[in-house]
């Protein structure tokens, strides 16, 4: 059973509603208030939705933060791109410290369809040289990399294998964007398989197999009790994202876990 390690996405102008449900469920936040770039680069801004966050009574610990990821490319070829890239990451980890969150999550961002060895080599390199900086000045922080548009976790596995000897490096496996970005190539509880020793955080939410559609668990076609056996044999020390937007959205997708009995 996944338990205590739930996470979910808090919405201010509702945070009694989110609080109410973490006392239920003594779930955790991730918070996704950062990472638009006319917001981030805001400082008077960021500093009220911190200070809002830290004046909340029995705010739960161990959080975790959502990073910039529009558009950012640390591994691009054009060293302005890079450049940006690089200050829009740095910025969200700024941000994660100044609240008080345990890890930030950063998206591949590859293009999967460019099957070029040379890009695919550039991704990998590039990422583990700025990231190892990046865990070294943060050692407080987790970096936790995520699967976007990824047709299957090589990449991705082969970055962690780089960065395996930093504590506070982690992969934060989307099982849903598994599902639909690497539907037909593995399955979804293969990158499971093959990810899991680097496995410290998991995004979870439902689509239809065809779109990242961020339904509440139970309304799609994701068997996510097939997921949480896997969970269980693979990766039952990682931290779970219901990755949905809304308090009904939330609701919903716990009272699916509880119905199934994984929570």
């Amino acid at each position: 059973m996944i338990k205590d390690k739930l996470y979910i996405i808090p919405k201010l102008e509702e945070i009694d509603k989110y609080m109410k449900l973490v006392e239920e469920y003594n779930l955790h936040f991730e918070y996704n208030d950062f990472f638009i770039p006319d917001v981030i680069d805001d400082n008077e801004l960021v500093e009220e939705i911190i200070a809002e966050y830290h004046n909340i009574s029995n705010l739960p610990e161990n959080n975790t933060l959502h990073g910039a990821f529009l558009d950012v490319a640390i591994f691009s070829s054009d060293n302005k791109i890079r450049a940006i890239s690089e200050y829009r990451i740095r910025q969200s980890i700024d941000v994660a410290s100044k609240i008080g969150a345990k890890a930030m999550v950063m998206h591949t961002n590859y293009i999967p369809n460019f099957q070029d060895d040379n890009y695919e080599n550039c991704w990998v390199e590039r990422n583990a040289k700025f990231i190892k900086k990046l865990l070294r000045d943060y050692p407080d922080i987790n970096v936790y990399m995520e699967n976007m548009f990824d047709m299957t976790p090589d990449l991705l596995l082969r970055l962690a294998e780089k960065l395996k000897n930093y504590d506070n490096f982690g992969i934060c496996l989307d099982y849903a964007h598994a599902s639909v970005f690497g539907n037909g190539k593995l399955k979804a509880s293969e990158w499971m398989e093959k990810l899991a020793p680097y496995i410290k955080h998991i995004h979870i939410n439902d689509n239809d197999l065809i779109k990242d559609r961020h339904l509440p668990l139970g309304q799609g076609s994701i068997d996510y009790v097939e997921f949480a056996k896997l969970y269980e044999k693979y990766c039952n020390e990682a931290t779970v994202l219901i990755e949905v937007s809304g308090i009904d959205k939330v609701r919903e997708s716990l009272d699916y876990l509880k119905e199934k009995e994984i929570i």
